[in-house]
């Protein structure tokens, strides 16, 4: 599995008593696999994004990006699987004002250290896959708001992540481009072999996804039969 959670506990101190935020989680995401995370406000979903990004420590339990153990990893080798294994596409493209799309991407290859050359290459690939090459030279309020989450879906991809990890990608758009945004996540997933992982609200856009699960009170539950997979639509 190129993403595998195992019996993963995070608490936070809140006042004098201990909150679980994940209780016991286990997740496991083959390459290629879409799944999707569903729940109401204050289940869980965010600290699971948070613990797959390396971006928060469990007190227990297992975690396991791309085959590397980073339970107990420093945050120094933390932040280089982020950057180098795993691609976060977040809530709000937050994508910065003064740069053009093309530059956007490529600001993802130098943090890397990676010439600039072959990232043009790959920017305009990735562009052309999310259906922006004639936009490489636009700036985010020249956008749709569509627009700017294909963006920030491509500059996810960037340094070639075997993990994506997707935070509520239509809540900011309508229906219709929603349904795109998730399609194209869904078809990007296998061609690139990715493990992506989606938290959502938006039921509408779980037909595009492989398997949804659903999180409540720090737990995550079995798969949702009713409203999972392809195979429902």
């Amino acid at each position: 599995m190129t993403l595998k959670l195992t019996d993963v506990v995070l608490t936070y101190p809140d006042g004098d008593r201990t909150l679980t935020a994940l209780d016991h989680v286990g997740l496991a995401v083959a390459p290629g696999e879409f799944t999707a995370v569903v729940g109401p406000s204050g289940s869980g979903k965010s600290s699971l994004l948070a613990v797959a990004a390396t971006l928060i420590a469990p007190a227990s339990g297992d975690v396991s990006v791309a085959g590397h153990d980073v339970s107990t990893a420093s945050p120094a080798t933390r932040t280089r699987i982020r950057r180098d294994n795993i691609g976060i596409v977040f809530q709000q493209a937050n994508l910065l004002s003064s740069l053009t799309t093309l530059e956007q991407l490529l600001v993802m290859a130098h943090l890397a250290g990676r010439p600039v050359r072959d990232a043009a290459v790959r920017a305009r690939e990735l562009l052309h896959a999310v259906g922006l090459a004639d936009k490489e030279r636009r700036r985010p309020h020249e956008l749709s708001g569509g627009e700017r989450q294909r963006v920030n879906i491509a500059r996810a991809l960037m340094n070639s992540p075997e993990v994506l990890l997707v935070d509520e990608p239509t809540s900011a758009l309508d229906h219709r481009r929603g349904e795109q945004i998730v399609s194209l996540l869904a078809d990007l997933t296998k061609e690139n072999g990715l493990a992506t992982v989606m938290v959502t609200h938006d039921l509408a856009a779980l037909s595009a996804v492989d398997t949804v699960l659903a999180m409540a009170d720090g737990r995550l539950t079995a798969e949702v039969p009713a409203i999972s997979g392809r195979a429902a639509r």
